[in-house]
């Protein structure tokens, strides 16, 4: 199982879509677009409540999965600033985990903005890497090794400008939440932690002894009961 599907499979992601699907606001029957799609979580828990949903993905891979878990769902490969509907077609557009990989959210908004019908729904958002919170006796280094994380990804700060973007592609009624997931178990985030320091270490923000050091601190934190993190993710709601 890969690491983004492992992701979508913990109580916070789960809890994170059914807030995006609150925001999304849908009656059944109502067709809607689900934008790096991944392995078709969401698209079979929105085909559960009765939608016509349409997946996309830019990785053939992942299709693949989503086809497997949803066979009656429509997918397509592409790219999300190049989408294969006609304008107007849809009644919903949901785009997460998306725009950390963009250089550019204004191309993939302004193809969301064609494909909705006026006064289809929109909610887009994503993971900000810069609110990532970790406890840690030595706070300023866990913010350098957080940099190391953000170094993973194209936009890692993209999602805190997803509220402009909208305005400006003249959407209506923009709508601002956050989600925040508490994870108290370290084995939850152990990969990403160790990603994150080796990072760091790779583009010289810190030593490896510096790394190994925090390392075994938050493994300590952990086995004392301590380990805490914060993800929050920015969802925005509007309206075409």
């Amino acid at each position: 199982m890969s690491f983004p599907e492992r992701s979508e499979e913990r109580p916070g992601a789960a809890e994170l879509r059914a807030a995006s699907y609150r925001l999304l606001g849908l009656q059944r029957g109502a067709t809607c677009i689900d934008v790096a799609c991944g392995a078709g979580h969401a698209v079979a828990e929105l085909a559960r409540k009765g939608l016509k949903v349409t997946g996309i993905d830019a990785d053939p891979d992942a299709v693949e999965a989503a086809r497997e878990r949803v066979p009656a769902a429509m997918f397509h490969v592409a790219h999300s600033d190049d989408l294969p509907l006609a304008d107007g077609s849809m009644d919903g557009y949901r785009a997460m985990r998306l725009f950390h990989l963009l250089e550019d959210p204004a191309p993939t908004i302004a193809e969301a903005h064609r494909v909705l019908r006026p006064g289809g729904r929109i909610v887009v958002g994503g993971l900000d890497y810069g609110f990532v919170m970790i406890t840690s006796a030595d706070q300023d280094l866990t913010d350098v090794i957080r940099l190391g994380l953000e170094s993973h990804t194209v936009s890692p700060r993209a999602t805190r400008t997803l509220r402009e973007v909208l305005l400006d592609a003249k959407f209506q009624d923009v709508e601002v939440v956050v989600h925040t997931e508490v994870i108290t178990d370290h084995q939850q985030l152990a990969p990403q932690l160790r990603a994150a320091a080796t990072a760091a270490v790779d583009e010289a923000l810190i030593t490896k002894e510096d790394a190994d050091t925090w390392l075994t601190e938050q493994a300590t934190r952990a086995r004392h009961g301590h380990f805490l993190a914060a993800i929050p993710t920015i969802l925005v709601a509007a309206r075409r």
